[in-house]
């Protein structure tokens, strides 16, 4: 049986990257089939390999598939190799300070004069303007958008829990690179692409923002008591101590269901006066939902929702996933070897082509583990590596 071709097989991305936003960008590429290489620093590599704590996950989490030359960019020898990778290459990735690139003679202008079809993708803090050259973090910018803020209880700003806007910011770099592909077939040229921390999270306020245009009120923090935009939008305790369940009820037909299968006929008759009035009468009947679902343990209340089909989901952690049925049974979750041996379980890119999901086809590289594979394609010997890594040029490989 042949293998279907994957939609990036053919193109090649160098790239210049660290932590988080970066890598998801090459990771996106490299799931979708190119043949993205990491070009990490000499002499041991992205020092995202070695973050303790949470950020012991971001380098198995976003380097699979790809491979790795380690490369010591600062010297002559080096830089001269860099470039000559470079222009072999469709595509350049970089989430650098800026200016940092430039300081090495890899910034954009110095690269496109010897590929001038080079799509350089660089990945920052903020778009150009007055911040454009502050540090910028996950958690930085959700504190300047406003995300904190909704995500937090009044008074209480929280970071979501998860690097969300390094992540989103690298499905933008992907969406950005995908269009330059395809202008590039039309033009031939190239293009210079960034994407910003800042305005992926400022991004994701636009309904909050839209909101407050549309009825002049300030956006609440969302885990603030009975808000949300639904009839019934929370989680409630059941009788299992401590085990809670969220709960919607979202649309007419939904709140029909609700009433009857529950036992409230006495709110049956708001079903005709539409969500939005409901909302506004919501402190007078949520508390009596609450009193009730108490009355069901927590399985018995999944099984209700699941069977009248109202939105639900019990409370769980990032390991609960690992024995996730709908998971398991649609092939979302990936398995891999990381560099020192040990097993790690993340999910896949989350589509699907034809029914087929994208999924591993090479474990995170060890440091530099494809440099004499990589060197090899730009016409270098054996004995030219050889020399290369005795001086301290080049690490990794065989």
């Amino acid at each position: 049986m042949t293998t279907p071709k994957l939609p990036l097989e053919g193109v090649r991305v160098v790239e210049f990257v660290h932590m988080v936003m970066g890598p998801t960008c090459g990771l996106i590429l490299a799931d979708l089939g190119a043949e993205v290489i990491k070009v990490e620093p000499m002499p041991g590599g992205d020092k995202t390999r070695n973050l303790s704590g949470g950020g012991s996950g971001f380098f198995p989490a976003f380097n699979r598939n790809k491979k790795s030359i380690m490369l010591d960019v600062k010297s002559p020898e080096g830089l001269a190799i860099a470039k000559q990778l470079v222009a072999s290459a469709d595509v350049v990735t970089e989430n650098f300070r800026p200016g940092a690139m430039e300081k090495l003679g890899l910034g954009h202008e110095a690269l496109k004069a010897d590929n001038p079809s080079l799509i350089y993708m660089s990945a920052k803090g903020f778009l150009q303007g007055p911040y454009e050259h502050r540090t910028a973090l996950d958690e930085v910018v959700q504190m300047m958008t406003g995300l904190a803020y909704m995500t937090g209880l009044n008074n209480r700003p929280l970071r979501v829990g998860a690097s969300v806007n390094d992540i989103m910011g690298g499905m933008f770099a992907v969406i950005s690179i995908l269009c330059a592909l395809l202008q590039r077939k039309e033009n031939g040229a190239g293009a210079k692409i960034e994407t910003g921390l800042f305005e992926t999270c400022a991004f994701l306020m636009s309904q909050h923002m839209a909101a407050h245009a549309m009825n002049g009120l300030e956006p609440l923090p969302m885990a603030e008591a009975n808000r949300g935009a639904w009839s019934i939008y929370n989680v409630f305790d059941t009788s299992d101590e401590g085990q809670q369940v969220f709960v919607g009820v979202v649309t007419d037909t939904q709140w029909e269901i609700f009433c009857n299968n529950f036992n409230f006929p006495d709110l049956l008759p708001l079903t005709e006066v539409g969500n939005k009035e409901r909302v506004h009468l919501r402190d007078e009947y949520l508390p009596r939902v609450r009193e009730r679902f108490k009355e069901y343990t927590k399985a018995e209340l999944l099984d209700k929702c699941e069977a009248l089909g109202l939105p639900y989901s019990p409370i769980q952690k990032p390991t609960d996933l690992y024995d996730d049925p709908h998971l398991l049974a649609s092939g979302g979750l990936l398995e891999m070897t990381e560099p020192s041996g040990n097993k790690v379980v993340v999910p896949g890119l989350p589509m699907s082509v034809d029914g087929a999901r994208y999924g591993m086809r090479h474990d995170p590289p060890d440091v530099g583990a494809d440099s004499d594979e990589i060197l090899a394609t730009l016409g270098m010997s054996t004995d030219d590596v050889q020399t290369l890594k005795a001086k301290g040029v080049v690490g990794g490989g065989g």
